[in-house]
């Protein structure tokens, strides 16, 4: 903003026209006192002061103005029509003018001064501005080299007291910094302390700091007082500040103890594993062995026992037909090599489980099929009515599920309540996990196979025995058996990565649970 200062507003009015035109913004005042009320209140780039005025003149008034601190960068251009000698003008620069003009003034020479003092106003303006900012900066600038500094000596304290190795460096590679743990490895600072030669460490450890990032290595130092390597893990993180890397901070951690533990226990792992795989050979060997053992006993066994029982016969038949007493003890005789021949050909099914067959895709409906065949006689004696809902395709070994199939078809005939035929139901879905109590899902991974019947059923609380060999729940005088076929069941389902489990009440039927994966790895493709 520009003042003009005149008594005379006939002066004043065409100067300030003059100045509008310019796009200026004018302010006026009449009188020495007016204008320096109005400074004391505004800012002004320029003073256009008339020097010939009542009460204060003009040179007053700039002695006055130059004493007020808002107006020190304001130019005071003094306009004097009677005042033109030279000590007048003389008087107008010593009391603070930049300028002095006499009148008539030229219109555009007054607009030329006015606009460069107002020109040079705001220059001196963005001068202070820019200094405050600097000034601004540097106060910004002294407080985080102070706070850095402080940091720092925090940080060196904090390294100081750490059992490691502590140690800082520029980003330029420079070590800064080191604790007093360096001076075991290392007499200086010039470079990191000696590590083994092949492990490379200040190669790989320029790599990374060209690169910029973390680096973390184990290596092996030597002691200085010792000549010994010791194990230490080397850590070497990346500072930043604003994007910027100032400085990497690292540590050495001695690891010799635990790398010595490690290596032990890798010593004793292999040789654990090594006694492992020769335990394994040995116990693959005896299994073959007993496989072999268990065939070889039970086929000699199967022949005498035959050859009991036919003799037995030919006996009964021959020479006690008249006598009946001493044929009821040949009968027990005979049916107790049965029994006998029974056991010896399930403890062979038994002890040939471990022999490792392939899994392939099975329609269980067709296995079913061909099983119920070998039932046919005894499903007419007991007049027993089957219900077999569709049955999925599942990996399975066919044999191994056959006899699942078989045992527990065979219990559910032959624990069947007296004078009521026996009811059996089949049935089959997908279920979401290998669980029994697993939720249905059409695309669930695993198949869940229930059995029911209206037999004799069980109680409960012996549901964990009857999967165990040669348990029984009921006395052979009353019920047929070895005590093996559901262990055999429980075994393959083992076999076969599933679950066996059964639900019953007694004398309210039993329901035997199976679940099995859909597939298995490694399985065949169906012929």
């Amino acid at each position: 903003m520009i003042l003009l200062v005149d008594d005379r507003p006939e002066n004043l009015l065409p100067l300030k026209k003059i100045l509008e035109l310019h796009r200026f913004s004018v302010d006026t005042a009449e009188s020495g006192e007016e204008a320096l009320k109005k400074v004391l209140k505004a800012d002004y780039s320029v003073i256009v002061l008339d020097v010939q005025m009542p009460g204060m003149d003009g040179f007053e008034v700039a002695n006055a103005i130059a004493g007020f601190s808002r107006a020190r960068d304001t130019s005071i251009l003094f306009l004097s029509a009677v005042n033109t000698d030279k000590k007048f003008i003389t008087k107008g620069y010593t009391s603070g003018g930049i300028d002095y003009l006499t009148k008539p003034v030229d219109p555009d020479i007054l607009v030329l001064k006015v606009k460069t003092f107002h020109k040079l106003y705001e220059q001196q303006q963005e001068l202070r501005a820019t200094q405050a900012s600097l000034r601004k900066e540097v106060e910004v600038r002294k407080k985080a080299q102070e706070e850095l500094a402080e940091r720092m000596q925090e940080l060196q304290a904090v390294l100081s007291s750490l059992p490691q190795m502590a140690f800082t460096v520029a980003p330029d590679g420079r070590i800064e910094y080191v604790n007093e743990h360096w001076y075991q490895y290392a007499s200086d600072t010039s470079t990191f302390p000696n590590s083994h030669p092949d492990d490379h460490l200040c190669h790989d450890w320029e790599q990374a700091l060209g690169n910029g990032v973390e680096f973390t290595r184990e290596v092996r130092l030597k002691a200085l007082n010792t000549d010994n390597y010791r194990y230490h893990l080397l850590r070497v993180i990346p500072i930043q500040q604003q994007g910027t890397l100032v400085r990497w901070i690292g540590t050495f951690t001695d690891i010799h103890p635990q790398k010595q533990a490690a290596e032990l226990l890798e010593q004793q792992v292999r040789l654990r594993t090594n006694e492992l795989l020769t335990k394994n050979e040995e116990l693959e060997r005896i299994n073959q062995e007993l496989q072999q053992f268990t065939w070889v006993v039970s086929h000699d066994l199967k022949e005498p026992l035959r050859k009991i029982q036919l003799l037995s016969d030919i006996v009964k038949v021959k020479y006690l037909s008249t006598n009946p007493e001493a044929a009821a003890y040949l009968d027990r005789s005979i049916q107790s090599s049965a029994r006998m021949s029974d056991l010896i050909k399930d403890l062979l099914a038994y002890s040939q489980l471990s022999v490792h067959e392939p899994f392939q895709a099975t329609n269980l409906n067709t296995l079913l099929a061909d099983l119920l065949q070998d039932f046919d006689e005894l499903i007419y004696q007991k007049q027993a009515i089957l219900t077999i809902d569709e049955l999925p395709v599942i990996d399975i070994i066919p044999t191994r599920i056959r006899q699942v199939f078989q045992n527990l078809l065979s219990n559910a005939l032959k624990f069947s309540k007296p004078d009521v035929p026996p009811t059996i139901n089949i049935s089959a879905e997908r279920v979401a996990s290998k669980t029994i109590d697993s939720p249905p899902s059409p695309t669930g991974d695993y198949c869940r196979i229930i059995i029911r019947d209206n037999g004799i059923g069980f109680d409960e609380k012996f549901l964990n025995r009857i999967f165990i060999i040669f348990q029984r729940l009921h006395h052979r005088t009353h019920y047929e058996g070895t005590g093996i076929g559901l262990a055999i069941a429980k075994k393959n389902m083992d076999k076969h990565n599933g679950l066996i489990s059964a639900q019953s009440r007694e004398n309210e039927g039993a329901s035997f649970i199976l679940v099995l994966p859909v597939r298995q790895a490694g399985a065949l493709l169906p012929n």
